[in-house]
């Protein structure tokens, strides 16, 4: 569509890095705001912010090469962190960032559920606008098709293959995103488990991105052509009723529920 927003001699505003700022900004404000409606000090999205970042670019750029090039690692090691030239995964984004906070709540004291809680709208409606960034760039593009609303790319900046009528998979993936994010938004003040939004939404996001995977063009393949996004978004999904069915009986007759322990002394 419009890979290139400005173009000033040899300068070139991509559309992709304006939009993915868009999406972190956002995510931010909105986690921070959460933060301090659920009783969390708002200091604690402010410490997490840039480990979110770092941990997400480089999960999703290993993420990317694991699959794409995995003889880079020995070949040029050192373009494992050009990440100008593109090549990121979701994926490989959102696992980064899990680990990120995982070690940031042991670290801090906080508990990680209340803390993925209060995260989980934000990273959903990032994802969201992230794949608006998509649709601009040309990626994550959908195979060929005579649909009246297939989109045909013809900037030859664009990554997709031009001139070919596509399912457009990118929007596919925002609209279905903003609903999730809809469902999570209205179910963020209810009384639920702790835990249960963030596995709502892991959940929600494997299964969407499950059904698009299957309109894509450009998956990332395990050998024998099988999608590694598909696979992962099983074991997700797996995970996450799994985790919540543990977490329910966790909060059984005998236990405490509700949203205890989000307020955390600051150091």
């Amino acid at each position: 569509m419009y890979p290139i927003l400005l173009k000033i001699g040899s300068f070139e505003l991509r559309s992709y890095g304006v939009v993915i700022a868009v999406a972190i900004l956002v995510a931010y404000l909105l986690a921070h705001r959460e933060a301090a409606r659920r009783g969390m000090d708002p200091r604690l999205v402010e410490d997490f912010a840039f480990l979110a970042i770092l941990f997400g670019i480089l999960g999703a750029r290993l993420y990317y090469i694991a699959f794409a090039d995995p003889g880079i690692f020995l070949r040029e090691p050192l373009m494992v962190l050009a990440i100008w030239k593109g090549g990121l995964a979701i994926h490989g984004a959102l696992l980064g960032g899990l680990l990120a906070a995982i070690w940031f709540c042991r670290t801090q004291g906080v508990s990680f559920w209340a803390f993925a809680d209060t995260l989980a709208p934000a990273l959903i409606l990032a994802q969201a606008i992230g794949r608006l960034a998509c649709f601009l760039n040309g990626d994550a593009y959908g195979i060929p098709t005579t649909l009246p609303w297939a989109v045909t790319f013809t900037d030859p900046h664009a990554l997709a293959p031009l001139g070919v009528p596509r399912h457009p998979t990118q929007l596919y993936e925002m609209g279905l995103d903003l609903v999730l994010f809809g469902l999570l938004w209205a179910l963020r003040r209810q009384p639920l488990l702790p835990g249960r939004l963030f596995l709502l939404y892991g959940g929600g996001y494997a299964i969407i991105r499950f059904v698009v995977e299957a309109f894509r063009e450009d998956q990332l393949q395990f050998a024998g052509g099988i999608s590694a996004a598909q696979s992962l978004s099983v074991l997700v999904l797996v995970a996450s009723l799994l985790a919540f069915a543990q977490l329910r009986r966790q909060m059984e007759p005998g236990a405490r529920g509700g949203q205890g322990g989000t307020r955390v002394a600051r150091r």
